[in-house]
Parts: C-alpha cells; sequence; structure tokens
C-alpha cells in the first residue's frame, strides 16, 4: 500500500468544521454532521466508519454537492468547493473535483444506454468532442478497469454486480477527478468480487494519485484499502488515526464496541448488546442514542 504522507503529496481535499442539521417533524433538529474536519493528501485514502444515522453518507453527499452544509468548508485542490454550481461550466468544473460511486450501480447507470456509450456521454459532456479520441479514451477506461468489447457494448441489466461497480468506476474516472468518493460501492458485492474491486482501487489511486474517500461500515474493507480511518458517531468524530492503530488500538468505547461487533469464533451478541446499553447509558462523549446494529450503513 502506498504511503500518501509527507512532501510530494500535496493536499487534494481539506474539510473543516462541517455541520448538516435536518428539521425533525416536532420542529426541532438534529445534526446529521457536527463539526467535522479531515484532510486528504494525494494517493491517500480516508475510511469514514460507522453505525446507521452516524453521518457517513451526509458528508459524501456534501463532498459532491448533493447536500449544502450549514457550516464549514471544502477545499478540493485548495479551492472552495461552491455551495451551489450554477451553470454548465461551474457543474462541470465541480464533477471535475469530486465524483461519487453510489452502492447500487445498477441504479446509477442508465439503464437504455450500453456501457460504452455512457462513458462515451460522459467525455462528450465534458469537452472531447473527436468521435475517434473519444472511442480510445473508452476503450482505455474499460481496460483500466478489467472491462472489454463485449462489456462496452452491454446494457447495465447485461453485466454482473461487479461488472456493473467497475462500469461506474470508469465512468467516474472519466471526468479524472481529484477526489473519488465510494459510498459503500461494494457492500453489496460477492466477497471475492469485493476483493478484485479494492483491488482495482488500489491500483488506480497509485498510478493517478487519485484520492479515496471510502464510506464504509465494513472494518475489514476499511483495514485492506485505507491509509486512515475516521470514526463517526451520529455525526461527531469519534477517533481519526492510522487504520493498523485504531484497529490494533482503539482508544474510543465506541470504536471498541465496533470492532467486537464483528462476527468471530466466541461471539456473542447478547454481550454486545449489553455493551451498547451501557455506552448509550453513559452517554460517552456524545455516543449514547443511536439505534441499529454496530457496522450497518449510514
Amino acid at each position: 500500500m502506498t504511503d500518501p504522507t509527507g512532501p510530494g503529496h500535496p493536499l487534494l481535499l481539506q474539510v473543516s468544521g462541517l455541520h448538516k442539521s435536518y428539521r425533525t417533524a416536532g420542529g426541532g433538529a438534529v445534526a446529521a454532521v457536527d463539526d467535522l474536519s479531515f484532510e486528504l493528501p494525494a494517493g491517500g485514502a480516508l475510511g469514514l466508519v460507522g453505525e446507521s444515522g452516524s453521518g457517513k453518507t451526509t458528508t459524501a453527499r456534501m463532498l459532491v454537492g448533493l447536500e449544502r452544509p450549514d457550516a464549514g468548508t471544502i477545499l478540493v485542490q485548495g479551492k472552495p468547493l461552491a455551495a451551489a454550481a450554477r451553470g454548465r461550466e461551474a457543474r462541470l468544473a465541480r464533477a471535475k473535483a469530486v465524483q461519487i460511486v453510489f452502492q447500487d450501480p445498477y441504479l446509477s447507470l442508465d439503464a437504455r444506454i450500453t456501457i460504452g456509450a455512457t462513458i462515451d456521454g460522459t467525455l462528450r459532456l465534458h469537452g472531447l468532442a473527436d468521435r475517434a479520441a473519444r472511442a480510445a479514451r473508452v476503450a482505455e477506461l474499460l481496460a483500466q478497469v478489467g472491462l472489454g468489447e463485449r462489456e462496452a457494448a452491454s446494457l447495465p441489466r447485461g453485466l454482473s454486480g461487479g461488472q456493473r461497480q467497475r462500469a461506474a468506476i470508469a465512468r467516474a474516472l472519466a471526468v479524472e477527478p481529484a477526489v473519488l468518493v465510494l459510498d459503500e460501492a461494494v457492500s453489496a458485492l460477492d466477497v471475492s468480487v469485493q476483493a478484485q474491486v479494492l483491488n482495482l482501487l488500489s491500483d488506480i489511486r497509485r498510478d493517478t494519485g487519485i484520492g479515496l474517500v471510502f464510506v464504509s461500515h465494513d472494518l475489514a474493507v476499511v483495514r485492506y484499502i485505507c491509509d486512515e480511518a475516521l470514526v463517526l458517531r451520529r455525526g461527531r468524530t469519534m477517533e481519526h488515526r492510522p487504520v493498523p492503530e485504531l484497529l490494533a488500538r482503539p482508544e474510543h468505547p465506541y470504536t471498541r464496541l465496533l470492532l467486537a461487533s464483528l462476527p468471530r469464533p466466541g461471539w456473542d451478541p447478547d454481550a454486545i448488546a449489553a455493551r451498547r446499553r451501557e455506552l448509550a447509558a453513559r452517554g460517552a462523549e456524545g455516543t449514547a442514542g443511536a439505534d441499529g446494529g454496530a457496522g450497518a450503513a449510514g
């Protein structure tokens, strides 16, 4: 795994004091993300970890402009990410800064258009006018993710889940973004296919210097792909440390609960549930009151 730290690895993404609240039915407000800050260097991979309602997906959506933060700043390569992209040029610039790959590639790909045509349209939208140059670039992108002519000519329904996810990654890479956000991008895949996609992502960041923000409930995935992990609980940061340190010596009770919740020989779900109730009762550093199983998507 590449070391993304130190000189020669400039910062791609700087998030500072990010805050997002939603109104409740009773007229109050609940903070989905509360004072979140982190940095991502070129070639780095950061895992956002937490259970349902922790703020992971809300953070991902703010990074790509699908949600507008109430407060805080997002800088991509030193430039503010526009809160609202108005006009074609502004939208294209924001798309080139940050791209996202969603959990379900079937829903994110147009079912009526072949994979090759989908990527071709992305290239045309971003200014590659020459038809032959686009065709060559489509073939190059598909080859980069392990797909070929047959997959290029296929509709999404003609591909497996892993192939569709590879196609979604190729489409995102067509824009040549600085940062790629992956929102539970391998959680719906078989374990063997997960490994293929994770290896692909490792190769891409090594070869291109792209930064990855990996939203995942799966600590095994984070262990494999990420350099650092940021543990979220009800929108707040519980821990943010290098992955080997965090997994070997978790400092926060909530992180220890997440790790203890991973099924393994001798695993006792009743004991885990008791620890969860105890943590909620103590209200440990704002972590009380969350529902759902540890490691659920959110």
